[in-house]
């Protein structure tokens, strides 16, 4: 079967989705004014409220949201087959991913740029928000532990990625320096300067290796890990415009051109096919992802289809930057769609590669050798990438050859396998990294809002020692998880938690969607609410039954076991929690009972009428 018809299809749907029903939901429920003032504007600071060019956005919003899950997740999803993972991607971005990006941003933007758990302290119960508050942060560092461990295993030992990577953050620092004070407002002229950097970048990485500079930049997993988190911590306490911002949109280039080039390439090439349609693994069994199709491939794919972190984002720092309203459509909804093509290329690229072949290289070889599988063109491939691919389990050393195999089939790139190879060896970790960064930002704004209930000071993000101390309280648990999991522990994990949050996003809008008024709506939300669920909290409780509770027999593995046990059902029961709450506030809400005027709950006997469509508009 060949990839062509189903690129070309996923191609169509989407773009008919952002034209008319990313339209629908802007112009039925949120109603976008762009004479209203924008979080932005009224509150502009300079370090986090900063007024920011919509194309200059949307690369931050695009590099924040798109880590490790729209390349690992779908790799690792091929364990299923080839055609479960692309109906998810391709429906649950279209009707559940963009979504819940575009809808959490929008409300966001209406509520002065406040996080997810302040809303819904709004508009479902003070309890919620604080359950939200707590459930968030666990999930928050859950989720970074995930996303950096795919950096660490890309990156550690590789001096040509570890190179390119670095050399990003002083060219970001400039760029942010260049067109918010050196050449205010010039956009393409730093735009110009940025990309050619980040290109030389790459390019003078190939001759690291090779120079004095290799052992230099040639890092154990520790070293990478604790470089990491310095990073994590100074891009979340300087001011955004200066590395986060124009790091973000610099990154974008690389990551939408280099998606744009496997898509051309995917044309021109047209890849067969080899992995089946769905595998004999879809009973359960897998030596990947352990667990049946269902529901394991929908927590496994994650961020490609929908992704609870992107709330997070939507609800941190993109708000805080929208110049005008409008803007959200094209960056709460067109990035989503654009990280769910990513998904799709990177599920092309895995399945590209003979099945034998996919295996031997993402499972370990003692777990190999009991699938009584030959390999195909294992050896072929390892000698034109010029490395050691079998048994290099995670995901990301089979999609650099996928996409290694794909770019050097291309007319006049043949016998330039090994370049192609560590060139997606590097996009991995840039692509993942500008996660972390973000991610970690969003996580100290959340902290600061909750310990800001018991001391004001931290509630205002500008507030130095209040920024340092909880970015300090986020960095250290997420760089501990990193150090001590491996992806069979914290993947699942990561991919449970993840979608729970997208769960607890949606039950969020839908009460926003309710408390306006207009219910005959709420379907928008509601049915991938409900999809979304009940998969992950059956996904979730297998977890602890058949994945964790059985390391809790081996004393090597304990420790880990009971951890992920433990922060496991502390997610569920938070999850839970909101959700019936949520369900409670609906209720009472369209039996006319209560309502919710500006965050405020209100008789519904005293009041007698339907509220003046608050909520999302």
């Amino acid at each position: 079967m060949n990839a062509f018809p189903f690129l070309l299809g996923a191609l169509c749907v989407m773009v008919i989705s952002y034209r008319y029903y990313s339209a629908f939901i802007s112009a039925k429920i949120i109603a976008f004014d762009d004479s209203r003032i924008t979080p932005a504007h009224q509150f502009k600071d300079g370090q986090n409220f900063h007024p920011t060019n919509k194309w200059v956005l949307f690369g931050h919003h695009f590099a924040a949201i798109s880590g490790a899950g729209p390349l690992i997740g779908p790799v690792l999803a091929a364990q299923f087959g080839f055609l479960p993972g692309f109906l998810w991607l391709l429906i649950g971005v279209v009707i559940s991913g963009a979504v819940h990006d575009f809808t959490v941003l929008a409300l966001s933007i209406r509520r002065n740029g406040k996080s997810l758990a302040e809303i819904a302290r709004k508009e479902i119960s003070p309890l919620a928000g604080t359950i939200a508050s707590i459930a968030i942060l666990f999930i928050i560092v859950i989720a970074l532990a995930g996303l950096g461990l795919a950096v660490t295993n890309a990156l550690h030992e590789s001096s040509w990625g570890t190179f390119t990577i670095a050399m990003t953050i002083p060219l970001a620092l400039f760029v942010g320096w260049y067109m918010n004070n050196f050449r205010k407002g010039k956009i393409a002229e730093a735009s110009y300067i940025g990309v050619f950097g980040v290109l030389l970048c790459v390019f003078l990485g190939g001759f690291v290796p090779h120079s004095f500079l290799g052992p230099y930049f040639s890092l154990s997993r520790t070293a990478i890990i604790n470089w990491m988190a310095v990073y994590g911590f100074f891009a979340s306490i300087l001011p955004v415009w200066l590395l986060l911002a124009p790091r973000d949109y610099l990154s974008s280039y690389m990551k939408i051109g280099t998606v744009a080039g496997l898509v051309i390439g995917v044309f021109i090439v047209m890849p067969d096919l080899k992995m089946p349609m769905v595998t004999m693994f879809a009973g359960g069994g897998g030596p990947i992802i352990p667990g049946k199709l269902f529901p394991f491939v929908f927590v496994t794919i994650a961020c490609g289809a929908i992704s609870g972190f992107h709330s997070l984002i939507a609800s941190g720092t993109t708000p805080k930057m929208i110049d005008k309203e409008s803007d959200a459509r094209f960056i709460g909804y067109g990035a989503m769609l654009m990280e769910g093509l990513v998904g799709i290329i990177a599920l092309i690229a895995a399945c590209s590669l003979h099945p034998e072949d996919y295996f031997a290289i993402n499972v370990l070889p003692a777990k190999f050798a009991t699938l009584k599988m030959t390999p195909v063109n294992l050896d072929y491939l390892a000698g034109a990438v010029g490395e050691t691919i079998a048994g290099r389990p995670g995901g990301a050393v089979s999609l650099a050859v996928g996409f290694a195999q794909i770019f050097s089939a291309i007319p006049g790139m043949k016998g330039l396998m090994s370049y192609w190879y560590h060139f997606a060896i590097m996009f991995e970790a840039l692509f993942i990294l500008t996660t972390i960064d973000a991610g970690t930002r969003v996580g100290r704004f959340i902290l600061q809002e909750f310990f800001g209930k018991f001391y004001k000071p931290f509630d205002r993000t500008d507030w130095w020692p209040g920024a340092i101390i909880c970015t300090a309280l986020i960095v250290a648990p997420w760089a501990y998880f990193i150090h001590t999991g491996s992806v069979s522990t914290i993947w699942p994990m990561f991919g449970v938690a993840n979608q729970l949050l997208a769960s607890v996003a949606l039950a969020v809008v839908t009460s926003a969607i309710i408390n306006a008024g207009k219910q005959k709506y709420v379907w928008i939300s509601a049915i991938p609410l409900a999809f979304v669920s009940t998969t992950t909290i059956t996904a979730g409780i297998l977890n602890i039954t058949d994945n964790f509770y059985p390391l809790t027999k081996n004393s090597l593995t304990a420790t880990q076991g009971y951890v992920n046990i433990t922060l496991t059902v502390i997610i569920l029961v938070c999850a839970v929690i909101i959700l019936v709450d949520s369900a409670r506030r609906w209720y009472k809400v369209l039996a006319k009972k209560e309502y919710v005027i500006n965050g405020q709950v209100v008789d519904g006997s005293v009041q007698g009428f339907v509220p003046p469509g608050y909520g999302m508009s």
